[in-house]
């Protein structure tokens, strides 16, 4: 096998909040194809970096009361606890605020420019009148120019996926002010897409097998569509947070420009820690440059970045592969942070849950595809409790009982073509179609094949009967004995390609089954594994997933002090006194506690605080009970608006759903909209109870008097 050397990469997340699932899912994605491949014997340079410049940056640093550079800085030090959390195995971690990205990014420019592939012209361009400043693409919305999509970026359309200029907006307006921006003529830097030399390259790059065929259908689309690739603006005026034109004294690289080239600068900052010669390892013909992004980034990644590198020059080369994935979903809804939906990772790390049961369930739905993943609670309690625990984890623990007890944990030396003639299949050829599987990043067919052939030794073991032969060991200790520990060898025997076929996906867990194994750790470089001598007492390897801990992953954290107040107090496992909604308004920390004490009284508000709080009239037309939950009440609500509500309340034990139909009540309009377990909860029913629910039991929704219709405002 030809020793390979890899270059990959993740999408560089914005340094402006937290990551989230979708990143994790993503990098989760590379982390197995990386881990296969190491596991292969190839050398992996897998680097990534936080995408650190732009308008976005600058303003929030600035409300924040902070630098720029002092911003990113906190942003960047909470990347560690998501990438250990999820045992992410990263070589390097970076920034695109670095001498390194400072340096290429200068340096590509420089040689575009050489090539002639840099223009200027002056521009009319977007500028708000209140903040002093020209609109960054995505602080101007408006409708899309092609397919006439409400509220849409400035730069693209997330319904129709067009790619238009912010001047083609139709009723812009300001993100910030929400002014109406006015035109201004300012010079500006374009990179040369519409180039003939760049359409003639792109052409052959997109069908040189790069990309999966969807991606190639879509790049070719654009390459070849009836409109001409536009120039790629890649300059921003002052004030900007970013990289300067080193020619153009005010201007800065746009951050869509230096964000790519952030790969390199994380890969040549990595290659000075590990003493690596960063120009040679881009030069080696072997070197293999991978990335894995989202469909939502195909653009800049399959048009913008081929030509550049091809462009710019050795030691600089073009993708030998760019992997897409599609998003992640919460039982079929599209997660949406403005909306408040999704799984916060960091919740589900501080709740206890085991990284490994995310990995495994995130590996069994991908493919090769750009297709998205969805997340389903049940489906997520069943397959990682029936494959991991059910299959995977009870072939050790059945086997490793009988070795123990009757043997001292010495497996016999069994041949490899035993477990062909015990469990139908052998070993070698299932682990040649799960290598492919891999290679090709089909994880979902990877699991399968594993999850067929641990019940292939499930059933075997179940045939053999081992107790039933454990029982005779008394009567006729020879051949009972033989027979006994061969078929417990095998078994584990068995387990052992399973560990080595999961390792790319748990690897905590392979880890800790190659200690139990007494078999150091493994490798995929052959085909036969080292033989299994004496195994250590068996210690159980996971724990299911319990219905409780998906239902607090969901549930309302407890809500202390003013409305719009962050919660101090964080227990996903308790409701709230203030309201009987499930609708959840802040994610567990990993500091949070399960049970802190709550605050004396709420703390004084001011006559703005409670404006932000829109309190409307409801009519309650319609009220069920929700299968699998002791407390909730699905109610349908009527708030004046086109279509009814639908909202989760916590109200079970106080109201019957047929008492609730036609009444009226208030609820609180503007929270943001929350997945849960059973659905998307979009509003606060609110109710009021006694401080001591011991002493004075009993919830009571608030009614307005007769006359109030669905949606007047309570003020």
């Amino acid at each position: 096998m030809t020793h390979r050397e890899l270059f990959v990469t993740t999408a560089l997340p914005y340094a402006n909040g937290p990551l989230h699932i979708g990143h994790v899912m993503e990098y989760i994605q590379a982390d197995i194809w990386v881990r296969y491949q190491r596991l292969r014997g190839a050398t992996v340079h897998f680097v990534g970096a936080d995408d650190a410049h732009g308008a976005p940056i600058m303003i929030a640093a600035e409300k924040a009361g902070k630098t720029p550079q002092q911003y990113v800085a906190e942003i960047a030090a909470s990347r560690r606890q998501y990438l250990d959390g999820f045992f992410l195995s990263f070589d390097h971690w970076h920034s695109t605020d670095s001498p390194e990205n400072t340096e290429l990014s200068q340096e590509i420019y420089r040689r575009l420019r050489a090539k002639e592939l840099i223009a200027t012209r002056t521009i009319e361009q977007f500028y708000d009148p209140v903040k002093g400043m020209f609109l960054p693409d995505r602080y101007i919305r408006g409708e899309c120019p092609r397919c006439g999509a409400a509220d849409q970026y400035g730069d693209s359309c997330e319904v129709c996926g067009a790619v238009y200029a912010p001047t083609e907006l139709k009723h812009p307006r300001s993100a910030l002010s929400g002014a109406t921006p006015e035109l201004r003529a300012s010079e500006h830097h374009f990179f040369r897409l519409s180039d003939s030399r760049c359409r003639e390259f792109l052409r052959g790059w997109i069908q040189g097998g790069r990309l999966q065929p969807e991606v190639a259908n879509k790049a070719r689309e654009w390459l070849d569509g009836e409109r001409e690739l536009a120039d790629w603006d890649i300059s921003r005026d002052a004030p900007y947070f970013g990289i300067p034109i080193p020619d153009a004294p005010g201007k800065y690289f746009y951050v869509w420009l230096d964000a790519p080239i952030g790969y390199l600068a994380s890969l040549k900052a990595y290659c000075a820690r590990r003493g690596l010669d960063f120009e040679a390892v881009l030069r080696n013909p072997r070197t293999e440059q991978i990335h894995f992004i989202g469909k939502d980034i195909i653009y800049f990644h399959t048009l913008f970045w081929p030509a550049m590198l091809e462009f710019a020059g050795p030691p600089f080369k073009v993708p030998d592969r760019v992997n897409v994935h599609g998003f992640i979903t919460v039982s079929g809804e599209k997660m949406s942070k403005s909306r408040g939906t999704g799984i916060d990772p960091l919740r589900y790390l501080a709740l206890g849950m085991n990284p490994e049961w995310l990995r495994y369930y995130i590996a069994a739905k991908l493919n090769a595809h750009v297709e998205d993943v969805d997340f389903n609670p049940d489906d997520f309690i069943q397959r990682v409790n029936s494959d991991l625990i059910g299959k995977y984890v009870n072939i050790a623990s059945r086997a490793a009982t009988f070795l123990t007890r009757y043997f001292e944990g010495r497996v016999a030396d069994v041949a490899e073509h035993r477990m062909q003639a015990e469990f139908g299949h052998s070993a070698e050829g299932i682990g040649k179609d799960i290598a492919a599987a891999y290679e090709d990043r089909e994880f979902g067919k990877a699991i399968r094949l594993a999850m067929a052939f641990a019940d292939e030794i499930n059933t075997a073991f179940d045939a053999a009967k081992p107790w039933e032969l454990a029982k005779k060991l008394a009567q006729d200790g020879g051949e009972n004995a033989r027979r006994l520990q061969e078929v417990c060898s095998l078994t584990l025997r068995g387990f052992q390609y399973l560990t080595l076929w999961l390792k790319p996906v748990l690897p905590q867990l392979a880890e800790e089954a190659e200690s139990f194994l007494g078999c150091g750790a493994m490798r995929w470089e052959s085909a036969a594994l080292p033989p299994l001598e004496r195994i250590r007492p068996y210690r159980h390897l996971m724990a299911r997933v319990e219905e409780k801990q998906v239902d607090a992953l969901f549930a309302l954290p407890a809500i202390a002090g003013a409305a719009g107040a962050t919660p101090t107090n964080a227990n996903p496992t308790k409701e709230t006194k203030v309201s009987s909604s499930e609708n959840a308004t802040a994610p567990l920390s990993a500091n949070d506690t399960a049970a802190a004490p709550q605050p004396a009284g709420p703390a004084p508000i001011s006559i703005d605080d409670f404006a932000r709080v829109e309190l409307r009239i409801a009519r309650i037309v319609n009220a069920e009970p929700v299968e699998g939950a002791e407390k909730l009440l699905r109610l349908t609500v009527d708030v004046g608006e086109e279509r009814p509500r639908n909202v989760f309340a916590g109200i079970k034990s106080a109201y019957q759903p047929e008492q609730l139909i036609g009444k009226l009540t208030v609820v609180v309009a503007n929270l943001a909209p929350r997945k849960m377990k059973f659905g998307v909860s979009e509003a606060m029913v609110l109710a009021a109870s006694h401080e001591d629910q011991k002493e004075h039991p009993g919830l009571f929704l608030l009614e307005p008097h007769s006359g109030a219709q669905p949606g007047m405002r309570v003020r």
